[in-house]
């Protein structure tokens, strides 16, 4: 832990010289920004490496056994009417654990919050079939879907915001975007699992028993995960930095009642950026699967790559936001986002090249927004608010933009035709150039 004196505090969004600080805040131990970037790579690593798990498991298992009595195309938007579960549930997931910290401390909260995920995953991974149980293995995954949403809500350490109060005035954007690296690792790791498997069991290997193992291996990871972040929170270094800066939960009436209109906003910000995030990565894949002739593992193995380039977008990004403004960085991003989405039918419909490269520049576009996309505008919150603020405006930008976009897009491009996939993600960029237009405050601030 490292032990050096802090060079900036922050009060409400603005820093003071070391000078400045009170003397119990300088009195003890000091946490680094990398520190706290460690920790939360870490934690959305893993958080991550489930969700992907779950989502492509959506698109090249869940149809053919628990929905095989429909068609693939209704099978596949089944499957994805119960991925968006989760969405849904996330909120709920903040408000219960909020509750559960108040009566019990941080630490209880964590535990219990990725014991929840651990267990819904590894039901999942030991779950029957449709052909074995008939429908109530539909029940059963929709009820571990909602299990892994509430756990995802109640996962919520603080890190992200303690990161945002600690990190150097000139390097916010910096930060930032490390935080968010965890990302593209999950997406990376999932993938190649399942591209793996596809390419070296048989199909029926791989829906008996093939498809279970990176369940196995979320569950692991969370394990791990778990201990890892334990470590940190659990410190007294880290406990008393959260609590001088107020990063403990509020009420959600007061919440909602006072701070209204920075959630709404907050959720909104970057909405061009969450909406692009399943439309490189499970919309495509299912488009794939079912209207196209070429291998899965290929495929995969492209939007891999891609997940390398929204890595490297992401490092960019910072350096970009910390030269022109995180309010600028967004809204630039979401234009050029509703720039590609024009050529989403062209390069869909265009054979593996241009498929591969709607990939690759929709990749290389997340990772420059999405860099940027956690936490824009939660320093607009009254300080005593911005560890719940955070959260919930965390929970609603996920159900708003991502939650439902593979069930729409891919609703929409198999009965309307791939245009209206265009239509939807330009009104992700709209909502994010509306949004910033409102934050003033964002603007002020940088």
């Amino acid at each position: 832990m490292a032990s050096t004196s802090i060079h900036n505090g922050q009060v409400s969004g603005e820093f003071k010289p070391h000078s400045d600080i009170p003397p119990s805040s300088r009195d003890h131990a000091v946490i680094e920004p990398g520190e706290i970037a460690v920790g939360v790579v870490i934690g959305r690593a893993s958080e991550y490496f489930d969700f992907f798990v779950y989502a492509l498991a959506s698109v090249v298992v869940f149809p053919a056994i628990f929905f095989p009595f429909e068609q693939k195309l209704e099978g596949t938007l089944y499957a994805f009417v119960i991925f968006a579960f989760a969405f849904l549930a996330r909120p709920f997931g903040t408000v219960i654990f909020m509750a559960i910290q108040r009566a019990y401390g941080r630490e209880v909260k964590l535990t219990l919050a990725l014991f929840l995920l651990g267990l819904s995953t590894a039901g999942i991974a030991l779950l029957p079939t449709y052909d074995h149980i008939g429908v109530w293995a539909i029940v059963l995954l929709s009820l571990l879907r909602v299990g892994q949403g509430v756990a995802l809500g109640g996962a919520w350490d603080g890190l992200p915001s303690l990161l945002a109060l600690n990190a150097p005035e000139n390097k916010r954007g910096w930060y930032a975007a490390l935080g968010q690296l965890g990302a593209p690792i999950g997406f990376i790791v999932a993938a190649s699992l399942f591209a793996y498997m596809l390419a070296n069991l048989t199909t029926e290997d791989f829906l008996d028993w093939g498809w279970r193992y990176p369940f196995y291996v979320a569950f692991a990871i969370n394990v791990v995960a778990l201990f890892a972040r334990l470590r940190l929170v659990s410190t007294p270094e880290y406990a008393k930095l959260l609590d001088e800066r107020e990063l403990e939960p509020a009420s959600i009436g007061e919440l909602t009642r006072t701070q209204g209109r920075n959630i709404v906003i907050g959720a909104l910000a970057a909405l061009a950026s969450y909406a692009l995030f399943h439309l490189v990565t499970v919309f495509p894949l299912s488009w794939i699967k079912l209207y196209s002739l070429r291998e899965l593992a290929g495929f995969l193995t492209v939007q891999i790559f891609g997940g390398f380039i929204m890595a490297i977008g992401i490092v960019v990004s910072g350096l970009v936001a910390d030269r022109f403004g995180r309010r600028t960085t967004l809204g630039t991003l979401a234009l050029l986002i509703a720039v590609l989405s024009a050529f989403v039918p062209t390069l869909m419909n265009g054979g593996e090249h241009g498929q591969n490269t709607f990939i690759l520049l929709g990749f290389a576009l997340l990772g420059l927004s999405y860099g940027q996309a956690a936490g824009a505008v939660t320093a607009n919150f009254q300080r005593r608010f911005r560890y719940t603020g955070a959260a919930l405006t965390q929970d609603l930008a996920w159900l708003v933009g991502a939650g439902f976009a593979p069930l729409v897009a891919l609703g929409l491009s198999a009965h309307f035709g791939m245009a209206y996939v265009s239509f939807y993600l330009l009104s992700g960029a709209v909502g994010s150039l509306a949004a910033l237009s409102l934050n003033r405050a964002l603007e002020a601030r940088d």
